[in-house]
């Protein structure tokens, strides 16, 4: 079901995009003077993350973020986010809850016509997420089958835990109205270093999402919508 609405999500942003796109194209045959292109500062947030909180019961989240235009195709990008993500199997639950910041840098691949300020961009990002985990219920272990699963439910606090790691990120931005744009992407992350519980492992880190012990790789997404402040026009 999760997946199904990321695409849905994802295929209205694309309509949107390829609409727009067809819009300006015309206005630019319409209009042969050549337009100043804006630089300044665009703020946002994450709607999937807001999404997240209201529909899903183990996690609650938000993240604010922005860019700032330094050259023509090149923009310095941040994220800045706090995540409580719920995990549970069948002998384990627990609940990782921090914050992140995310800066990187994005490049912008799209051609636009003149008027127009849409993105289809790639990018990097270098990650860093301080947390606590709760260790709220697990079985402990036994290797005699006679007697019924001693499960434990008294939380075990994991404070002070530290992760980082890189990031590559690739989407698009659509300007809906002026100033004002739609955004979706996709990210992949590679953990670099983490601190870990004595005896435990991380298995959530906020900002990188699930993590695993057999390897080092997170994948992510966001839908985001964000208003440019043009600070002037070149």
């Amino acid at each position: 079901m999760k997946d199904k609405h990321i695409l849905a999500y994802i295929f209205s942003t694309l309509f949107i995009f390829l609409t727009s796109t067809a819009l300006g194209q015309e206005s630019a045959v319409q209009d042969s003077l050549a337009k100043r292109e804006k630089f300044g500062l665009r703020v946002g947030t994450d709607l999937s993350k807001l999404a997240r909180t209201v529909f899903q019961d183990d996690y609650s989240g938000f993240e604010v973020l922005g860019d700032y235009r330094v050259y023509k195709n090149y923009y310095a990008a941040a994220e800045l986010g706090n995540e409580s993500i719920g995990y549970a199997e069948d002998n384990i639950r627990i609940t990782a809850r921090g914050s992140y910041v995310k800066i990187g840098l994005d490049y912008n691949a799209y051609e636009n016509w003149s008027g127009m300020q849409n993105l289809i961009f790639v990018g990097a990002r270098y990650g860093f997420s301080t947390f606590t985990q709760d260790l709220e219920e697990y079985q402990i272990y036994t290797t005699n089958p006679f007697f019924e699963p001693d499960i434990s439910t008294e939380t075990i606090e994991y404070s002070g835990l530290t992760a980082n790691w890189l990031e590559l990120v690739a989407g698009l931005k659509v300007e809906l109205v002026n100033n004002l744009y739609l955004s979706v992407n996709i990210q992949l992350k590679r953990r670099l270093f983490q601190t870990t519980p004595d005896n435990f492992d991380n298995l959530a880190t906020p900002g990188f999402n699930r993590t695993y012990d057999d390897n080092a790789i997170g994948v992510g997404y966001g839908y985001t919508i964000s208003y440019l402040i043009p600070f002037y026009k070149k």
